[in-house]
């Protein structure tokens, strides 16, 4: 199956680079492009798109609001364009407020290829791909910024789940990929893969990026560690 990709930057020449790199490989496709978010929303809706990669600052529309439209626009189905964002700056208030936004990943622009490909594949098949580092980096910055610093009860949603779904929620929101988190709980990675999918099920969650802010949010973990 082709990803159809969409590139959305303010800068023609990055643009033509990634539409380079991505013209090289046999499964996807650049379908569409756009120098900014209102540019982009009106792309959209007259060509099919699969996964968006969304500059953060642009002129007449950010990224982030860019994102906020294309994900209310979808009902977060298969067959709606999932975001990848990514940014010049690896702790980017922006970005953290497109990941609240509904953007399924976050990377560096200068990330290599190799990885930017994978990237694509692994939004385009439902994952999200938050690196850990930056995932804790992002949180560990912004949170006390939100209402989430405050400690809460935990939400009834989250009061919905076993022990060891909330254990492996609490290993997600630190970053740990599902192998880490076997590892960690002595499980295969099969069963850390099904706890996850519960999790999210549950909670209503689109993605493991949603499930990370969400523990911070309902403060089930805090900046700087697990409660």
């Amino acid at each position: 199956m082709t990803v159809r990709v969409m590139l959305v930057d303010d800068q023609a020449l990055l643009r033509t680079g990634f539409r380079m790199v991505l013209a090289a490989q046999p499964d996807m496709e650049v379908v569409a492009e756009a120098g900014d978010g209102a540019q982009a929303m009106e792309v959209l809706r007259a060509t099919a798109v699969d996964v968006v990669l969304m500059d953060i600052r642009m002129p007449v529309m950010d990224g982030v609001e860019a994102t906020r439209r294309i994900c209310e626009a979808g009902e977060g189905g298969p067959g709606d364009p999932k975001v990848l964002i990514l940014t010049t700056f690896d702790l980017d208030e922006y970005a953290f407020a497109a990941l609240k936004a509904g953007a399924s990943g976050f990377m560096l622009k200068d990330v290599p290829p190799n990885e930017l490909l994978a990237a694509i594949r692994s939004v385009h098949s439902g994952d999200a791909v938050v690196a850990p580092s930056t995932t804790k980096r992002l949180l560990d910055r912004f949170s006390p910024l939100l209402p989430s610093a405050v400690a809460k009860p935990v939400s009834k949603e989250v009061a919905r789940l076993t022990e060891r779904e909330r254990e492996v929620l609490l290993l997600v929101a630190q970053g740990l990929s599902n192998g880490e988190i076997a590892a960690h709980l002595v499980l295969s990675e099969a069963t850390v893969k099904t706890h996850v999918g519960r999790i999210l099920t549950k909670l209503e969650l689109r993605d493991r990026v949603q499930a990370v802010v969400l523990a911070y949010e309902t403060g089930l973990v805090q900046a700087g560690g697990a409660r």
